[in-house]
């Protein structure tokens, strides 16, 4: 039995690595510690070019390199360096008799299957980036960790130089075994990219197993709650939003702050920039305004006053470079995160004041159209699902009243069901010029968000003075369809003129009839946006 608080000499290493980052220090400090080094292929050439004395396996294995680099080290002499345990008797008269040394550090990172794929390439490129001869490797050492140090992260070059110093060129065993459970997640990772590329290479959406992986971006302080340990990861894509925004300012994302900023700009995007300045306003996932202006700053202003009181202290996502005048705007009330593609200096010298206010560039919007996948944790297991990419214009709506809506009522329809895509189900939306003017979201009851939406529409027109509610002469959009006319005439209660929704009801006939007697305009898209 191994001595699990032993420390483990590292007298041998083998590199072997697709990304030489570091490499060449990292090997330079191993050999001024006395340590022998084995390479291969593109690794030995690159150290030997730097002046280091390494040794090809091929040297050791007796095989060379063949069939373009496929076999290469997969070979006893190998693996056997690997596992062999260094207080097992009969480990080491195996060694002994079959000419196998010890290999005590293993310094690997796999080829590059993740970047290969997202660059597009076809099948048999991607086929040939498959790592085998390193995985194989990775594993037999990490499951050694007793013995053996498995580096598959440049990032940790430093720290096992580091660790090899405080213990006198060996390796201490709590540090060996973080290795191994980094080594180990990386090959389930590599698995997990490998397995999920070909389901979709061969049209399988529902593969008998299905695994995904991450990389840790930052450990979270807590989670939704303060008694909830929590960590954010990335899944390598290149998807923009919060995952790959550069933060400009302000201290450390909460959970609740990176899934609102998620929520909030994944709702902008469905907004071309090109076509108009467009804001977005989000309170616990939920938009509580969303507009487009004239300008970023009539667009923030016009988000800003569908609901004030709940816009305090929420998530603010904008489709164009913020510019200093949003930015003051922004500042006159508490706002926890600002994410945009871009925000020239001014807009950023504005918000260096506000130090608790977190900025967060992209670069670009996420395409609303893309295909992905989205996955949710239940008991027991996980749900999949394709990402709602759903889309429809004016050429996919049914008219299904006597009047079809205005050009106007058209324009604020197809509005409202964008924003209706992010809400919370149940889900009422009320737009009027570009801007939501009611939200409802989260009920338990069609008819109790068409009222809620309402309220809030009245309450605001209180706070700012207005003769009536805004949702007066708007547009609803309801994200499932009405199962009875009462949701339907409730909204035309509050003033709405002109509905859009997915249909598809037993009673449709009766909603159609009763839009008819009020005097609305409806349509239908054929499409459900639920969100839960």
């Amino acid at each position: 039995m191994s001595d699990p608080a032993a420390l483990s000499p590292v007298r041998r290493a083998l590199l072997s690595v697709s990304d030489k980052t570091g490499v060449i220090d990292f090997a330079r400090g191993l050999s001024e510690r006395g340590v022998d080094l084995l390479s291969t292929g593109g690794t030995a050439s690159l150290l030997r070019e730097a002046g280091l004395s390494v040794t090809d396996v091929s040297e050791v294995t007796g095989f060379p390199e063949m069939m373009d680099g496929r076999v290469k080290t997969l070979h006893p002499k190998v693996h056997g360096g690997l596992l062999a345990l260094r207080d097992n008797a009969e480990h080491l008269a195996a060694m002994q008799a079959h000419g196998i040394a010890p290999i005590d550090l293993l310094v690997v990172n796999l080829y590059p299957f993740e970047a290969t794929v997202a660059k597009g390439a076809d099948y048999d490129t991607c086929i040939e980036n498959i790592d085998i001869g390193g995985p194989a490797m990775i594993r037999a050492a990490a499951k050694n960790h007793a013995h053996v140090a498995v580096v598959v992260d440049p990032e940790d070059y430093a720290k096992v130089l580091g660790d090899l110093d405080q213990h006198g060129g060996k390796t201490c065993p709590k540090f060996r075994r973080k290795l191994a459970q980094r080594a180990f997640a990386r090959t389930a990772a590599y698995d997990a990219a490998v397995s999920s590329w070909m389901a979709g290479a061969i049209g399988d959406p529902a593969p008998r197993r299905r695994a995904f992986a991450g990389t840790l971006a930052q450990t979270l302080r807590y989670g939704e709650n303060p008694h909830q340990r929590a960590a954010f990861y990335t899944d390598g894509s290149d998807r923009p939003g919060v995952a790959t925004a550069k933060q400009w300012q302000g201290k450390e994302l909460s959970y609740n702050n990176i899934n609102d900023t998620d929520a909030a700009f994944e709702l902008v995007a469905e907004f071309d920039p090109a076509e108009a300045p467009a804001c977005a306003i989000i309170k616990h996932a939920n938009p509580c305004g969303v507009a487009r202006g004239a300008t970023l700053l009539d667009a923030y202003r016009r988000a800003y006053d569908c609901d004030r009181t709940s816009a305090f202290g929420g998530i603010v996502a904008l489709n164009r470079t913020l510019d200093a005048a949003t930015a003051e705007e922004i500042c006159q009330i508490f706002t926890e995160v600002v994410i945009a593609p871009d925000a020239d200096e001014a807009a950023k010298a504005v918000f260096a004041a506000k130090k608790n206010l977190r900025l967060l560039t992209t670069g670009a919007l996420p395409d609303p159209k893309a295909p992905g996948l989205a996955f949710r944790q239940v008991a027991g297991g996980f749900l999949v699902q394709d990402r709602d990419n759903g889309l429809v214009t004016a050429a996919d709506l049914t008219v299904v009243t006597r009047r079809a809506p205005t050009e106007a009522e058209l324009a604020d329809l197809l509005f409202a069901w964008k924003v209706a895509k992010h809400v919370k189900s149940n889900a009422i939306v009320y737009v009027k010029g570009g801007a939501t003017v009611g939200v409802g979201a989260g009920q338990m009851s069609r008819v109790d968000s068409t009222r809620i939406a309402a309220r809030k529409s009245a309450d605001m027109a209180d706070a700012l003075g207005l003769a009536e509610p805004t949702v007066r002469g708007s547009v609803v959009a309801s994200d499932a369809f009405f199962p009875f006319p009462d949701g339907l005439l409730t909204a035309a209660e509050a003033g709405a003129t002109a509905v859009i929704q997915p249909g598809g009801s037993m009673r449709d006939d009766e909603v159609i009839a009763a839009a008819d007697a009020a005097g609305l305009a409806m349509v239908f898209t054929g499409q459900r946006h639920f969100r839960h």
